[in-house]
């Protein structure tokens, strides 16, 4: 069955509900009883669909019970949102939530920066340290613990601003929550996918409307493209201190049965370190294998994240890669914006755009559950003391239906699954090309590790690992035991 399923979302056809649900039921069979309003035992492409357009909201109206619309104060906030790399839609959303929540809240006065993604948690490192953070911070998942365990967010939770905890992906709360309480909320779900160029493909002899079914077969078809066209068949990112990193390598990694801790195991303790067992051992392999044997990705490997492999992909010199929803967009935007010799090469990349399901390994079929959460920062910590109300006002807003869907239009998923019963997520799903992939691998999701060090694990210890290894300093078994015991002497205060 699962052949068949894989199958239909590679080639972007919708699956049969009760196929894809009948996978899912033992994943989500807790996740199911907590849902109010979106039954996540039915979860598929055809029962999402089916949602769709079937709830209206007002947002305002809901925020208003909170904190009521002529409510006078200011608010500051810093977030990570659309770069150059970003396609333009995601720069509209984003404009227009600032206008629409100015529209709701004329009195609230509003200071928010627009904060690049590797540089965001350092910033607010320092700012909490000088007493000058600004009240609200949306921070990528992999911070919220690190924060929260040092007394600098105030506890939050969905009710405190209106919703319902049963709202959200039982996961994405986790993320917020350490030692038994909530810090936070999730604004938005990330799960990628596999993309791939058909006529690459066809040309270096693979199928063209089937992608690798495991991470031993991304080996293989990187080298036979590389082999056959001399091109980059793989786009392997392995940048030191980026996130992208730790997101598109850990789900290879889990895959082959490794993890940084026991995150992948159902009943994580996160004392267990498994960085350095086979399974993480065989995942490093492999990526060697690609880098430094076959040579068949960038070189450039060791300095890219995600946003250098858009130009080798759209000029039709990429095979592979991961990445979310928006890169078909971005793809569009740069064919648009592309002229002469290139903008043919650039059309017929995206007419030739696939995506399917991130290939699995010998222990399971994995992603990063990934996202971003919103916090309210703590008033002795905050430049100019905290508005608590104003703060409230902007987080309603941010986490409701309407705008964690909007603001997840190319990018990910709403994190208020009411968001899914919205007429914006219809919008979305009949004009968002394979959105439905990713939303499909959310069932998949394994959240990074929900302890305090977590962020120092994925954005250096991970990397530095790969480096290791890729650079040849250290062979796999010594890169991953060196890594294992820095988790070690981490987790121990050292």
């Amino acid at each position: 069955m699962e052949k068949s399923q894989d199958r239909a979302i590679a080639a972007g056809r919708p699956l049969r509900r009760g196929a894809l649900a009948m996978g899912l039921a033992v994943s989500l069979s807790t996740t199911a009883a907590h849902a109010q309003s979106v039954d996540l035992s039915r979860w598929s492409p055809d029962y999402i669909r089916s949602i769709a357009g079937t709830e209206e909201v007002d947002t305002a109206a809901e925020c208003s019970k909170v904190v009521p619309l002529d409510t006078k104060g200011r608010v500051s906030v810093w977030w990570t949102g659309p770069n150059d790399a970003s396609p333009d839609i995601s720069r509209k959303v984003h404009e227009e939530f600032w206008a629409a929540f100015k529209a709701a809240y004329p009195n609230i006065r509003l200071d928010y920066q627009n904060i690049d993604y590797n540089q965001l948690i350092d910033k607010l490192r320092t700012a909490t340290l000088g007493n000058a953070a600004p009240m609200v911070v949306r921070l990528q998942i992999l911070g919220s613990v690190e924060f929260a365990s040092k007394g600098y967010f105030m506890p939050l939770k969905p009710e405190d601003v209106g919703y319902s905890a049963a709202d959200f992906w039982p996961g994405a709360l986790k993320s917020v929550t350490y030692d038994g309480v909530s810090y936070g909320i999730p604004t938005n779900n990330e799960t990628m996918a596999l993309i791939w160029n058909a006529d690459i493909f066809r040309r270096a002899g693979l199928d063209p409307d089937h992608p690798p079914a495991t991470w031993d077969d991304v080996v293989t078809y990187s080298r036979q493209i590389h082999d056959r066209l001399g091109l980059s068949g793989y786009g392997l990112v392995a940048k030191q201190n980026a996130g992208n990193t730790p997101f598109r390598f850990m789900p290879q990694l889990w895959a082959f049965g490794g993890g940084a801790l026991d995150e992948a195991s159902d009943k994580p303790t996160y004392k267990a370190v498994e960085i350095n067992n086979d399974g993480a051992k065989a995942a490093l392999q492999s990526i060697y294998d690609m880098y430094v044997r076959d040579k068949s990705v960038p070189v450039s490997a060791l300095t890219n994240t995600q946003n250098e492999n858009q130009n080798p992909f759209i000029a039709g010199k990429l095979g592979m890669m991961i990445a979310h929803p928006a890169e078909y967009a971005k793809m569009v935007d740069l064919a648009a914006k592309a002229t002469g010799a290139d903008k043919a090469v650039a059309d017929q990349v995206v007419q030739n755009m696939r995506y399917g399901l991130i290939p699995k390994g010998p222990a399971r079929r994995a992603v990063v559950f990934g996202g971003s959460n919103i916090h309210i920062v703590k008033t002795d910590y905050v430049d100019g003391g905290l508005d608590e109300k104003a703060a409230k006002a902007l987080v309603c807003f941010w986490t409701g239906p309407e705008w964690s869907t909007k603001l997840a239009w190319v990018d990910s998923n709403p994190s208020n699954l009411r968001g899914f019963k919205t007429k914006w997520m219809k919008q979305r799903l009949d004009s968002i090309k394979f959105l439905d992939v990713t939303t499909s691998m959310l069932p998949n999701g394994i959240p990074f590790p929900v302890i305090p060090e977590s962020t120092e694990i994925m954005n250096n210890i991970v990397p530095d690992m790969m480096q290791n290894v890729l650079t040849q300093k250290m062979s796999v078994s010594e890169a991953a035991d060196d890594a294992a015991g820095k988790v070690q002497a981490l987790l121990d205060g050292q």
